[in-house]
Order: structure tokens, then sequence, then C-alpha cells
């Protein structure tokens, strides 16, 4: 495995996290996976935590976090200091102002898998919820639970909770499967018709659920395991 550091008495010597600056130059950041941007971002790890498994820590954090987490969260991780959370947390403060997904219009399954698709490559369960306005413009999609490699638990209350808060109208719910394959299990149906039941009683349209991965997602609306809601 390449090494991220060097150390020499005790001091850290930086090196570039291997390929991952070449190829966000030659490929453009797109290309990169959440961990290796950040990897990108904070540049050096330290001592026995490489620069990648500080990213990966981060990475925790912030899908664990219902909104940005200030840079003093940041800063208490072990190997982020007080430079790199301020570091961390301007950039994604820009990503959110300049380029942020907040009122992109859904229409449509397709519409939903670039929103959460990168949350993919996690190798855990993501349980994510997208609240909607009235127009269906996109308010916010946040992860509410991280579940076993297999196996997502999640209950109404926790999925509901910030969809209320933001007054929201309608839901998209998604998970990723780590295996890749799409078809869902008799638990996300049954969780699923849990989340219908719940939405009805709230007066919030639950528009979708979406199982995804890297590759692509499966609409339980198009298959026909969800009923969309009627127009009024």
């Amino acid at each position: 495995m390449p090494l991220h550091m060097l150390y020499d008495s005790g001091r850290i010597c930086k090196i570039n996290p291997p390929k991952v600056r070449e190829r966000l130059a030659r490929e453009g950041p797109a290309s990169l996976s959440d961990a290796d941007l950040l990897a990108a971002l904070l540049g050096t790890g330290m001592r026995g935590k490489n620069v990648r498994e500080l990213a990966e820590e981060v990475l925790g954090l912030l899908d664990s976090s219902r909104e940005v987490p200030d840079a003093e969260m940041l800063g208490r991780l072990a190997g982020v200091g007080e430079a790199k959370a301020a570091a961390v947390c301007a950039a994604l403060e820009l990503g959110r102002r300049l380029y942020g997904s907040r009122d992109k219009k859904v229409a449509s399954p397709g519409d939903v898998w670039p929103i959460v698709s990168h949350w993919s490559d996690r190798k855990q369960e993501r349980f994510i919820c997208c609240s909607l306005n009235g127009a269906h413009e996109l308010i916010a999609a946040r992860v509410v639970s991280v579940g076993l490699v297999n196996r997502t638990v999640v209950h109404p209350r926790e999925v509901y909770a910030d969809p209320i808060t933001d007054r929201a109208c309608a839901v998209i719910v998604a998970h990723n499967h780590p295996s890749g394959r799409l078809d869902p299990s008799p638990e996300d149906r049954e969780i699923t018709a849990r989340l219908k039941g719940a939405a009805d009683t709230l007066g919030i349209a639950l528009l979708d659920h979406l199982i995804f991965s890297g590759e692509g997602y499966y609409s339980f609306v198009e298959h026909g395991l969800l009923e969309p809601p009627t127009s009024d």
C-alpha cells in the first residue's frame, strides 16, 4: 500500500494523496468519490492514520450530521485540527452556496438519483430522506440512519422529523445497497409500507422509495410497489 505520509523524528512530511490530485486534474472532481475529495482537501493525515483514513472519519461525521458541522466539531477529530477544519467547512459552505441542489425540481425518479448517488460508495447502507416543497422542489436531502451492510433500521418518526420542520409537502426516501443489487428485500418493502402509512397520517405525500447504487436505481413507484399520490 502506498504511503501517504513520511515521518522524521515525529514530524509529518506532506505527500499528496497518490493519484487523487492527478485524477482530479485529468478527469475533473466528478470522477472522485466523496472520500477522495476530502483526502485531496485535507492533504495529510497523522501518525498512525493516513489521509484516506482521516477522510473516511470526516465523511462519517458529515453523513451523521443533520447540517454542515462547524469547525469546532470537525476539529475534535484526531488529526484534523483547526486549519483543516476551517478548510473543510469553508469548502462545504462555498459548494452549498454556489452549486447546492436546493430548489432543484424533482419530476421523476431520474431527478432524484443524481442528488443521492454520491452516497452509493458507502460500505454501510445510508437511508436518506429528501424534503420537497409544494412545487416538488428540493428543500434538503439528509441521511436519516446508517445501518449494517445489508440492513437499515429506520422509524417513521426519524424519517419525518426533518420534513415536518421543513414544512415539506412531500418526501422521497432512498437508500443505497452496498452489494450493488437493486432489487428490494422483504424488509425494504415492509419499511416502505410503514412509511406510507405514516405519511398518510401526517398529510405528507410519500412520492417514491429509491434503492440505488453507483450504476443506477430501482423505483418502487415505477415497479408498482408504491402507489403514487393522487393529485387534488
